[in-house]
């Protein structure tokens, strides 16, 4: 990610074709974050390239939403193959595909709503799981199409407005960060203080009785 994320940043008037590519390659269970993804695409038209904005929000948007088309036809044609491969169970355990067939079960469509926004892999689970269930691919879609807008939309945004006003939130962070590093000297001061005071106290004697 590390790598990408630089590819990404010298090459800001592009980078809506970078992050397209690496979206789609996540739909495939490669291990790229696209949380991290629409994070970068919303700083860099926050702050480098401001009139890609629509490319990037496009780019993301899309990406996604194919992406997830991707996730599904793998596990429709590939999952039973794939869950006995130990090179997937790594990524998709066993575990996690039974507690999203179990949401499935209970909540119908809308576990694939939730799990738009639900990180560390649990999304792409729940896309392969749709596919591998034979969840109707119409279905699929027209619920993921909802899904994808508000989810995408939500964090462009959000990742926007920030990086909009990283200065400010820069500066703010700095100065949490002081009041949290203060309060955690004064709090360990204190313990040993406490513990010092507790061992130099002299035991009272039991008198007998």
């Amino acid at each position: 990610m590390e790598f990408l994320k630089n590819l990404i940043t010298e090459h800001a008037a592009f980078a809506h074709w970078y992050i397209f590519g690496a979206v789609i390659l996540a739909g495939f269970n490669i291990p790229i974050s696209i949380d991290i993804l629409v994070l970068l695409a919303a700083l860099i038209a926050a702050t480098l390239v401001p009139e890609n904005t629509a490319w990037l929000f496009g780019a993301v948007l899309i990406g996604c939403y194919l992406s997830a088309m991707c996730a599904y036809w793998v596990g429709r044609f590939l999952g039973k193959t794939l869950s006995t491969s130990k090179f997937f169970s790594k990524f998709m355990p066993s575990s996690r595909l039974l507690a999203i067939k179990k949401f499935y079960e209970k909540y119908g469509m809308w576990t694939l709503i939730f799990g738009r926004f639900i990180p560390f892999g649990v999304r792409n689970c729940i896309f392969m799981s749709s596919g591998m269930s034979k969840v109707p691919f119409g279905k699929f879609i027209l619920t993921d199409a909802l899904a994808c807008s508000v989810w995408c939309s939500a964090y462009f945004s959000l990742f926007f407005i920030l990086g909009k006003n990283y200065e400010t939130l820069w500066h703010h962070l700095k100065t949490f960060n002081l009041c949290i590093f203060s309060a955690f000297g004064v709090a360990v001061i204190g313990f040993i203080w406490y513990k010092l005071k507790k061992k130099r106290k002299p035991s009272k004697d039991l008198s007998p009785d």
